[in-house]
């Protein structure tokens, strides 16, 4: 009862905070250039400036700017992302660490990408990456796929997340006003979704964004298996989310044809939650069975139990030290889904350091960034890493 209680109450508040006013996805004064074919993945398309308040009528103390950047889907074609620079305006000069950070659920809809809340600090995830600023760290935040871009999000597509975060990196490095060095420590964080696309970009980094010098990734409440994950939402708090992850995946993979497994009460929420925020749409799933909205199972399918396990970490091990952190409680994400992705990565000769909390998934969330940053913070100075899979 204490969990479904904290959720509620966590969701409500962000629900608020999602129907407060938002500045677009993308900015109408960036500078902008037809994107080629030639493109890098990580050239930057188009450029603007704007801001970053961790939270509303907080002073600005960094500089931002707005970005679309070329990037790579699941099935490595060409994309356009978009996503936002900071860099802290501390007075500082000279190379600095960057962190690509990866931003858990916001939601299908374009109005839910971070790049539009962070002028009015109303981003769920601002305090956090403010206290990577103050540690003196540029940040830079992806949307993903399809948020604040044209087509749908690709929630939950792991290869798209990972491409995403790493070409985010490669973009702040490749904007001169950042004034960032291509051979500067880079970091890798995120929880949730974010842990996700983090573990996706570790795995990814030595064969995809190789020049790129990754010192270490945090990933946090990561969804590493998602049938596991699914079944464990189905009926539950997180049923919402669950279906915003079939949606993500069929965006992805159109021959999954969703639609032709759902019933209308299905079509209605997954139209809803593409036109809404993640905390809108998660009390609109709350305590909802996948049978309650669909004509036959999806998950016994064949064609979409490959592309879901697709998404599966865990299959080759990080090059780099890796951190992370699960809750015990956590009524989203299994503790055991955390638990297994330490063992295949420790298998693999990963450098794995683990840490467990005793809470649900949004008080880990929280509670654990400070050690996680500890963490990180000493990877981008260079300090040696063990890790802790042998205990």
């Amino acid at each position: 009862m204490r969990t479904r209680t904290t959720v509620l109450a966590t969701l409500t508040a962000l629900a608020l905070s999602a129907a407060l006013p938002t500045a677009p996805a993308m900015a109408t004064t960036d500078t902008a250039r037809t994107a080629s074919t030639q493109d890098r993945p990580g050239d930057i398309v188009t450029k603007s400036p704007t801001s970053f308040r961790a939270l509303p009528g907080a002073p600005v103390t960094t500089r931002s700017w707005h970005v679309t950047y070329r990037s790579t889907t699941a099935r490595s074609t060409a994309n356009t992302v978009s996503g936002t620079v900071i860099v802290p305006d501390d007075g500082k000069t000279g190379p600095r660490p960057l962190v690509t950070w990866g931003m858990g659920a916001v939601g299908l809809a374009d109005s839910c990408a971070a790049s539009g809340r962070f002028p009015q600090g109303t981003s769920s995830e601002g305090g956090l990456i403010d206290l990577a600023l103050r540690r003196g760290w540029a940040v830079a935040v992806s949307d993903y796929e399809g948020l604040g871009t044209p087509g749908d999000h690709t929630y939950t597509v792991g290869r798209s997340e990972g491409h995403a975060l790493l070409d985010m990196a490669r973009a702040a490095q490749r904007l001169p006003e950042a004034g960032l060095s291509p051979d500067g420590p880079v970091g890798i964080m995120g929880y949730s979704q974010g842990g996700q696309a983090a573990g996706w970009a570790a795995q990814l980094s030595s064969s995809y964004a190789p020049e790129l010098r990754v010192k270490g990734t945090v990933a946090g409440g990561v969804p590493a298996d998602l049938p596991a994950t699914l079944d464990y939402n189905d009926g539950g708090v997180g049923a919402g989310l669950a279906l915003m992850a079939l949606a993500g995946q069929d965006a992805a993979f159109p021959e999954l044809a969703l639609d032709s497994y759902l019933n209308q009460q299905g079509k209605d929420d997954v139209a809803f939650m593409r036109n809404n925020c993640a905390s809108i749409s998660t009390i609109a799933g709350l305590f909802q069975k996948l049978s309650d909205v669909t004509v036959r199972d999806p998950l016994a399918s064949p064609l979409w139990q490959i592309a879901l396990r697709a998404s599966y970490l865990g299959d080759r091990a990080p090059d780099h030290p890796v951190y992370l952190y699960q809750g015990t409680a956590d009524e989203l994400i299994p503790y055991q889904v955390g638990a297994d992705l330490r063992t295949r990565w420790c298998e693999k000769g990963a450098r794995v350091e683990w840490k467990s909390y005793p809470g649900d998934h949004v008080t880990t969330a929280f509670t654990g960034v400070p050690a996680a940053m500890d963490w990180l913070g000493a990877r981008l100075d260079d300090k040696p890493a063990d890790g802790n899979c042998g205990t």
